[in-house]
């Protein structure tokens, strides 16, 4: 378990508080199974992940146990229990994009990134996976970079895609300050 800073802490009570009041709003419209998987929606929201905190508001604050949370939470792919990469990127290797080049797609997002298949860079920027099949077979070798799709990839087009992701995020890591 790692320690958190009292700032973090104080994030931390603040966020679940607002979580608590969602909850409230929710649970007079659902009940049971319908309310919690509503409360971990929220909380993946809310958070970008499910943090063992906020399982365990919602376990007290729901009365059900810890454990059959965090079974729905590991059984759904929808919910993850670590913080996800801003970019999540995903290769196609269903049999077009297979047999259309896919292998070397993941291989050079692997040697750019320095990850493997479900793993996130250092700097939490990019996430690695894999789909079997994004629905673009005519257009394979396919990824898609959270909701935007890549067609027709050819090793050689990663590092722009790479490099316009990260001055995105530059650019809106800037904005921010300025707020």
């Amino acid at each position: 378990m790692q320690t958190i800073s009292l700032p973090e802490k104080d994030e931390m009570k603040k966020r679940l508080r607002k979580l608590g009041g969602l909850i409230d709003q929710n649970a007079q419209r659902e009940n049971g199974e319908g309310a919690l998987m509503g409360a971990l929606h929220l909380a993946q929201t809310e958070f970008g992940y499910l943090p063992e905190e906020a399982m365990d508001f919602i376990s007290k604050k729901l009365s059900v146990p810890a454990s059959h949370i965090y079974g729905m939470a590991t059984f759904y792919n929808y919910f993850s229990l670590k913080p996800k990469a801003k970019y999540q990127i995903q290769v196609c290797k269903g049999t077009a994009c297979y047999v259309g080049g896919g292998a070397r797609i993941l291989g050079k997002l692997k040697k750019e990134l320095g990850v493997e298949e479900g793993g996130s860079s250092p700097d939490g920027l990019f996430g690695l996976g894999i789909t079997r099949c994004l629905g673009c077979c005519g257009l394979s070798p396919v990824m898609q970079v959270n909701d935007e799709t890549h067609v027709r990839m050819v090793p050689e087009k990663i590092p722009g895609i790479l490099r316009k992701c990260r001055k995105m995020a530059k650019n809106k890591a800037a904005r921010g300050k300025k707020k």
